[in-house]
């Protein structure tokens, strides 16, 4: 028999009751913890066990700062991985080679070929020992994590030397060789030359003899090293063991408020709202699948649909923009697909660590997002970013002196380009979303479902991402030296 209410105000209100109830239960599914709460980050967590030799790490940090490592002797590592905008450069697609200045004030004072292809990767706690894999794509990888001499996939293949002691070292006998990032172009040095021949042995050979020959430095190689006697024991595989024992103690980060929770299980040290993205992120929201453990990365390779400004890797079949510009190029980068050969691995990248998120915008391999909560949305619903995104909202830096290949085989040589082909050369910053079939493969090999969430749920999450800043690195302007052995100039400059 069906209960009858004489009085319409006694059913109004139970309505009410009924509604507010079953919102109150959504909400509390949403905010349910499903994923655990990793353990804190300790010394051994890192490797060294976070504390490297005091003389390696003084020589890693000289090699960082200064330009003596690069082609042209004009950039360091420290000018794309500046302390001062989040161990990134604050660009979208930064300029490499060919440019002065620092973060997005950088211009180019010399003809180059083009950006940088892809976001300077923020370097916070890159030292841990859960990094088996480095870049974008993870083409620098331990093939067998659990086997401390075990081979280390990279690009160079078998001129890898032996002995380099781990993934992040490994990682270092790269940018060196990049003709856009740190070697120059051919014709304008040694560097360039062997670079542009792929010809790692070679660049890795002249950067170690440059060393070598300043007399601090080798004073600094023997202290560091007791292979080292005299100039000629010095190899480029010094160079970047000495890198990487100072980038896991300079970029080391644990001491946010999220830390104070993973340590002590008092949450009341973030705001309400931090709390309820906590929830949120661990709970219903789902963020902690691939952001996980306490780097808050799962290590691993998804394909979100992240848009593709810039030139890209020069991956894909599309020959569209050289058909209507005439100038070399493909305008997409398939991610970790280029390094497995595995369709499933088509537009993935690796889940970056949030460690000081907030910091290190602009986000995306690509650079593509320029605001925390447009991250937020587009993980929400990728196919809906993707549809909606506009590569013109994206402030990419500008690009005053740019030169072309002009000629191949024996007159191989660079040139300016000409003026009237300027628009067409930027025509390749939005090219690929601006083509719907490339648009479409990015959108094809999307594997995130989307999540509904409230407007308040996305101002929570925010929230929670800012928790995730350690104070600490907001000011480390005192790992740059104030001076380097070789006596360049240090990059970027020390601000005391």
């Amino acid at each position: 028999m069906a209960l009858q209410y004489a009085n319409p105000i006694v059913l109004v209100t139970l309505s009410v009751g009924l509604l507010t109830a079953l919102l109150a239960e959504a909400a509390d599914e949403r905010t349910h913890v499903h994923f655990p709460m990793p353990l804190p980050l300790e010394d051994q967590d890192f490797l060294y066990d976070g504390a490297p030799d005091a003389a390696l790490v003084e020589l890693g940090r000289n090699f960082f700062f200064d330009p003596i490592l690069s082609g042209n002797k004009n950039i360091s590592c420290g000018t794309c991985h500046d302390p001062e905008f989040g161990s990134g450069d604050g660009l979208a697609l930064g300029i490499g080679e060919g440019g002065a200045g620092a973060g997005p004030g950088r211009v180019t004072v010399d003809p180059v070929t083009g950006r940088v292809p892809r976001n300077a990767q923020p370097l916070w706690n890159i030292g841990a020992r859960s990094y088996t894999s480095l870049f974008h794509d993870g083409r620098v990888e331990v093939l067998e994590p659990d086997d401390a001499s075990g081979a280390i996939r990279n690009p160079a293949g078998s001129d890898l030397p032996a002995g380099v002691s781990n993934v992040l070292a490994a990682q270092a006998f790269f940018p060196v060789t990049s003709p856009i990032e740190m070697a120059g172009q051919y014709g304008e040095n040694p560097i360039a030359n062997a670079a542009h021949h792929e010809n790692r042995r070679e660049v890795w050979t002249i950067v170690a003899r440059r060393v070598a020959a300043v007399p601090e430095y080798l004073d600094q190689l023997r202290a560091g090293f007791a292979d080292i006697e005299a100039a000629k024991d010095v190899t480029y595989r010094h160079v970047a063991e000495a890198l990487a024992a100072f980038q896991t103690t300079a970029f080391r980060s644990d001491r946010s408020p999220f830390d104070t929770v993973l340590r002590t299980g008092d949450k009341s040290v973030l705001s309400p709202e931090a709390q309820s993205g906590l929830n949120l992120f661990y709970g219903g929201a789902g963020c902690a699948r691939c952001h996980s453990g306490p780097l808050l990365t799962d290590h691993q390779f998804h394909a979100i649909a992240v848009p593709q400004i810039g030139p890209g890797k020069g991956h894909g079949g599309d020959m569209g923009y050289l058909q209507r510009t005439g100038l070399p190029g493909r305008t997409e980068d398939e991610g970790r697909y280029r390094i497995t050969n595995d369709p499933a691995d088509l537009f993935a990248f690796r889940t970056p660590s949030l460690r000081n998120v907030a910091l290190t915008g602009p986000w995306g391999h690509s650079g593509a997002f320029t605001s925390l909560e447009d991250v937020v949305r587009h993980h929400l619903d990728p196919l809906a970013g993707l549809s909606v995104f506009d590569p013109s909202d994206v402030s990419l830096p500008s690009l005053k002196h740019v030169q072309s290949l002009a000629a191949r085989g024996s007159q191989l040589r660079f040139e300016p380009l000409e003026p009237d082909r300027r628009d067409e050369f930027d025509l390749r910053d939005s090219w690929a979303m601006a083509t719907p079939e490339l648009r479409q493969r990015i959108a094809d090999a999307n594997s995130l479902e989307p999540v509904s969430l409230t407007e308040k749920d996305i101002e929570n999450l925010v929230a929670f991402l800012h928790a995730l800043t350690d104070l600490s690195v907001l000011d480390r302007s005192e790992i740059i030296p104030a001076d380097v052995p070789s006596g360049l100039p240090p990059q970027p400059e020390r601000k005391d």
